[in-house]
Parts: structure tokens; sequence; C-alpha cells
């Protein structure tokens, strides 16, 4: 538990308590500053455990280490979280013990927010926010009401019982797929025209991490398959990084008979030129042609042979969508298929934020535009049932 310099430090101590009794096992990081609002003495108390604030202790040459708390920790809850220290967090500096426990975490990190309303809603802190969640930092809700500056508005921080269930569920659906295996395939893959020139597509790879990274905060064991994607990799994730979609189907049916689940994400080309040249080409005529011929249809591949796997595919369409989509889940032998529309304004290809149509047999939940992190949650979710019929 990271405590840093804000009048609702105050909270510090009864949630550290409420937590207790709930069963955690708390170590409390203070800012400096924190110092000034709540005392060491009162958290080391009701923590049970010695309070860290600096690196080292000058008087004997204890050392506080970020790295051990950082590999300790299931969860690293950040309440109070100040703006400065959120800005920070955002770029990576690490001034003081806190800060540095942050950058070694190898948990989730949640983040409790408490500030004035003003600073609350200026646009630096909304776009610092916006990084850590999009670093995979879950950011409470700040709930409006009276602010200690006398003014009212959102600012607050959340009240301990509420940091207390968010901490409870977040650590209970942790478990909820833990022993279970998946192969995630994500990314754009690039087909070879010459040492320099490549057919490609739009895809990030943006859905599929975020469906690796939130199949991994459930405990399960996660394969990444990439294509091309500038992502960083998701924590607790194995990466596989490929190229063309030959490279992807190798990787794909190599590791599959080893999960419970295969997610086909990735934006796989359909086709790919039947012969590369080993010398850049040179630019001569007004035209050029390329011959292609059809890679493997990985998803119908891996359909074939699921015996008792779940796999899920993904449907991108431009017209008559769902009817396409659902021909697809019948054809490929899917469990499920999620269905994109380019149609749709902030969805589809380096978008943040997606609307999807979850489709399978039985039902068709069509969700409104959300983060594809929140799209992520709804489709473990729907995974997690099809795992248990």
């Amino acid at each position: 538990m990271g405590i840093t310099g804000s009048i609702a430090a105050y909270k510090a101590a009864m949630l550290c308590r409420l937590l207790r009794v709930a069963g955690a096992e708390v170590k409390v990081v203070m800012t400096p500053t924190a110092k000034e609002f709540i005392t060491p003495v009162t958290m080391a108390t009701l923590s049970k455990n010695p309070i860290a604030v600096e690196f080292y202790n000058p008087e004997n040459g204890d050392w506080h280490s970020h790295i051990a708390m950082g590999e300790w920790a299931d969860c690293y809850l950040i309440a109070p979280a100040t703006a400065n220290t959120i800005a920070k967090m955002a770029y990576g500096i690490a001034d003081n013990l806190l800060l540095t426990t942050y950058l070694s975490a190898r948990c989730q990190t949640v983040v409790a927010p408490a500030m004035d309303c003003d600073m609350f809603a200026h646009p630096t802190t909304t776009e610092n926010l916006d990084i850590l969640r999009k670093r995979g930092v879950v950011i409470l809700e700040s709930p409006e009401g009276e602010l200690a500056s006398g003014l009212s508005g959102k600012g607050r921080m959340a009240e301990p019982e509420a940091i207390v269930r968010e901490i409870d569920n977040l650590l209970s659906a942790k478990q909820s797929l833990a022993g279970r295996r998946f192969l995630i395939t994500a990314g754009a893959t690039c087909e070879a025209i010459d040492p320099v020139r490549y057919i490609s597509n739009h895809s990030t790879g943006k859905m599929g991490y975020a469906i690796a990274d939130t199949l991994a905060k459930r405990g399960a064991k996660v394969t990444l398959i990439s294509g091309k994607s500038a992502l960083p990799t998701p924590q607790n994730v194995e990466r596989v990084d490929v190229c063309s979609a030959e490279e992807m189907y190798q990787a794909t049916l190599a590791r599959f008979e080893e999960v419970d689940c295969a997610v086909m994400c990735a934006a796989v080309a359909d086709y790919t030129p039947v012969e590369v040249s080993s010398e850049k080409m040179k630019k001569s005529d007004d035209t050029i042609t390329l011959t292609l011929r059809k890679t493997h249809d990985i998803a119908r591949e891996v359909g074939a042979k699921k015996g008792n796997r779940v796999v899920v595919g993904f449907a991108l369409e431009t017209e008559n969508e769902k009817t396409n989509a659902e021909k697809k889940l019948r054809e490929k032998n899917l469990d499920m298929i999620v269905l994109n529309s380019l149609r749709d304004k902030g969805a589809g290809f380096g978008c943040d934020t997606n609307k999807v149509t979850l489709i399978d047999a039985f039902s068709q939940e069509e969700l409104p535009l959300c983060s594809k992190s929140e799209v992520a949650e709804h489709i473990a979710d729907r995974i997690e049932k099809l795992l248990n019929r």
C-alpha cells in the first residue's frame, strides 16, 4: 500500500485496517510528504509491519528493497494518489521509494486519485490517467463531493470500503482462470514482396494484447503469438514474435495442442506473393503485377482440430456483418466469434475503443462503445462460461 502527500491520507488508516480484517497482509510505503498527514507509527500499528519511507536508514544502513517489495505483493494499491505522483508514474520518474517500488512491481497496480476538482479535471491529469490505464493500471473512480478546499466536485479519494471491495473483486477475478492455458494471436502479418516491401494491414494488435493481459490477470498461463505490433508485452504473458502468415500458422499449430482455449484475434493476410524477389525491385513500368496465393486459414484449421478446446474467432466486416459472422462461426467450427464493424465510429484499427458483438450458437450480445480493455473483460467472461459449460 502506497500513501502519498494528500489530506486524504487520513483515510489510509481505515483502509489499512479494513484490508487486514479482510485477510490481507499489508506492507506500507509512504512518501516523505505523506508523513505530514499521517504518522508512520499509526500505519505500522495498523499494518503490523514496519513502514518504509526512505531507501535506507542512515543510522544503521538498513536497506528497503523496492525490488523485493515489488516482487512480494499480489497488488500494489496507491491510495491516496496525488496528481504529482500520478504524473511521475506516467513518465517513469523514480525519485522516492514509492515510485521505485511501482516501477519494480510485477503485480497489478491500483490507483485511488485524490486532489482538488480543478486539478483532477486538468487535461494533464486526464492524459496521465489515460496513460496509466493503457498500461493496465486500474484507476478507481473518484466520486463527487465536498473537497478539503471547500469546493465540490470530482477528486475525492474513493471511500475505504469501496476500495476494499474493488481489491477483493480484482484478486478474486485474478484466480478464476488459474491453471488454464491460453493461446492468443494478435497484430498484423507482413507478406514480403522483396527485402524492402511487404503487404500488410492496419492492425495494431491492441485488442489481442488487451485480451492476453486480461486473461493473465485472471491467473491464466497465456502465450501471445504476435505479428507486427509496437505494443509492450503484457505482464506474465509469454510472447512469440512472428512476421508472416505462414510463421503465425506454424507457431499456432505447434502450441495449440497444449492449451484449453485459443483466441484468434490477429489480422492475418488472406494472400501472400507467390514469388519473393531476393533483391529490391526497381521501379520501371507504370504498372506491376503481383501473383498471390491463399494463405492458411488458421482459425478454420484450429477449429477443425479443437476437440474439447474452446476456440474464439474474430470477424471484421463491412457489409452483411452479422450474417457473414454467423457463417464464419459455423463453417470454422468456432465456439464464439467477435464481430467488429468498420462502420462504427471509434471502433476498428488503431483505436483505444471498440464496439463489438459477441456471437455464439445460442446468443448474441452487442456491446456499447467502450475501451478495448473493457471489451476484453467481456470476452474473458464469456470464455469462462464456455470453459465451464
